[in-house]
């Protein structure tokens, strides 16, 4: 799908602010509410736009504890990867799962409360998955950039 200037200032403005008024998006876009509206649905349409959501701020729900764990897996099983992912989706402080090529097959970050709570979680949750060969953690200290956006 080919997308021109209207639709990428109108992608500058949903990812700037997602929660905006259509009318106060499309005048800062440079186009009408109803041009808005169509574009919009013409890019969901396209696979481009895939939802709006909300940005959860973790750390002001109690949160304090980010940790990004990499995961080597026991490959022997043919299902090895289905099997840890399925299982992964089923622990709740799990909030992101990423597959890759390369050393690492598996990343999950997981949040938690405290340093008592990850202890917790790592030890009944994280080390019962399934066909997990190596794991490394990465403790998240601060985030200097989290971006969706794309240089439009």
């Amino acid at each position: 799908m080919q997308i021109d200037d209207s639709d990428r200032r109108i992608l500058r403005q949903v990812l700037a602010e997602p929660a905006a008024p259509r009318s106060d998006l499309a005048e800062r876009a440079g186009v009408t509410a109803a041009t808005l509206g169509r574009r919009l649905d013409r890019l969901r349409e396209g696979g481009i736009v895939r939802a709006v959501r909300a940005a959860i701020d973790w750390r002001a729900l109690g949160f304090e504890v980010e940790v990004s764990l990499r995961f080597t897996l026991d490959k022997t099983n043919p299902r090895a990867f289905d099997e840890f992912i399925d299982a992964a989706r089923e622990v709740p402080e799990v909030v992101a799962i990423e597959t890759f090529l390369g050393r690492v097959d598996v990343r999950l970050n997981v949040v938690a409360r405290d340093m008592a709570h990850y202890q917790e979680v790592y030890r009944a949750r994280i080390l019962a998955l399934p066909h997990i060969a190596e794991v490394d953690a990465l403790m998240l200290i601060a985030t200097i950039k989290d971006s969706e956006g794309l240089p439009l």
